[in-house]
């Protein structure tokens, strides 16, 4: 597997996977994994300045949400002062994988990520320091939580703990929104799969977070669009397969951390309540979905916190931050269970 500089610069490294899916489909995805030149001595997000050496050692593998991509450096510099190595995956037709031929966020089904998942995390243990014995987590946000929390209740023992980051876990309105939406979708995902969809695009989360509008991230837009991609009718079959399976609970024995916003905002047109709130999903719903997800699960709701709490204004994301190191510190560096592989299912 050969390694080069990232877009992100040359303290990240990325490779390309190819992978064949049960249904026989090579599919590309992208694996970029943080590699410091030198130690960062930079003040941490969460108020500490320096790597925390009495962490375990271990690595995180994360999930972008739907027509998304990785970016976010202060996220894997975050880790790496937890003391854990930093990895992130660019899915099949998204990001650093889009081109000419690619239909942008496009999955029949979201099992359909399983194998560029599983090809991902053996490559994490084998680079890793220490990932071969340490604990392994898997991190998601938006649509890339519902996919690590089906793929962690669908392949048990690999990871030992569940990151969510406003996890896509349910419609508005709760299952009363789904059902509807999946009878109305069904006979045009048979016949028509990639069949898009005649829906409103809404950029505000967009507005809400990249600098060339009113956030402070550079974000591509070659590897995110400001409205999305359109949304088709066999994708949002699978998301909404994939919501059923979390209303009926997936049982996970692993610890779960799942980060919100405190409030929502919903509307087809701007409201400066979107600079401080989540403009995608509605949190209570998520709230409530997030307690089927095991038998143990962390809940924190973070004030004035965007879709992605991890890109809100700087001291809202440095309490998303401190959350997320204090329940690191509770339930990943004492946790000395040794890791299964991957070919150990």
């Amino acid at each position: 597997m050969e390694w080069s500089t990232d877009i992100l610069g040359a303290d990240f490294q990325s490779c390309t996977l190819e992978t064949e899916g049960a249904d026989g489909a090579v599919r590309r995805a992208t694996l970029v994994r943080y590699r410091p030149g030198r130690e960062d001595a930079a003040t941490a997000p969460d108020g500490t300045g320096s790597r925390n050496h009495d962490a375990g050692p271990g690595a995180v593998l994360f999930l972008h949400g739907w027509s998304d991509y990785f970016f976010n450096v202060e996220l894997a510099q975050f880790w790496a002062r937890q003391g854990y190595e930093f990895y992130a995956l660019d899915m099949h037709n998204h990001g650093r994988n889009l081109d000419s031929r690619t239909v942008g966020g496009y999955v029949a089904d979201l099992s359909d990520y399983d194998t560029e998942i599983n090809q991902a995390l053996a490559l994490v243990r084998d680079t890793a320091t220490g990932g071969g014995n340490g604990n392994l987590a898997l991190m998601g946000h938006s649509t890339g939580g519902l996919v690590a929390a089906l793929w962690a209740r669908r392949h048990p023992g690999i990871v030992q703990s569940l990151i969510l980051n406003s996890p896509w876990l349910e419609m508005h309105g709760s299952s009363i929104g789904r059902l509807a939406t999946q009878a109305m979708v069904a006979p045009l995902a048979r016949l028509r799969p990639e069949m898009v969809l005649r829906l409103p695009e809404r950029g505000f989360y967009f507005r809400s977070i990249s600098v060339t509008a009113e956030g402070e991230w550079p974000l591509d837009e070659r590897y995110r669009p400001p409205f999305a991609f359109p949304v088709r009718a066999g994708w949002l079959k699978a998301v909404l397969a994939g919501h059923s399976q979390v209303a009926r609970g997936l049982g996970l024995e692993i610890p779960v951390l799942v980060l919100t916003s405190a409030a929502s905002a919903n509307g087809m047109v701007w409201q400066e309540s979107m600079r401080r709130s989540d403009a995608v999903l509605d949190v209570d719903v998520i709230a409530m979905r997030a307690m089927a997800l095991g038998r143990s699960v962390t809940l924190e709701r973070i004030e004035g916190g965007l879709h992605d709490v991890f890109l809100s204004a700087p001291e809202v994301r440095a309490d998303a931050y401190a959350r997320l190191a204090r329940w690191i510190k509770g339930y990943m560096t004492d946790d000395t269970t040794p890791a299964r592989s991957i070919g150990d299912e």
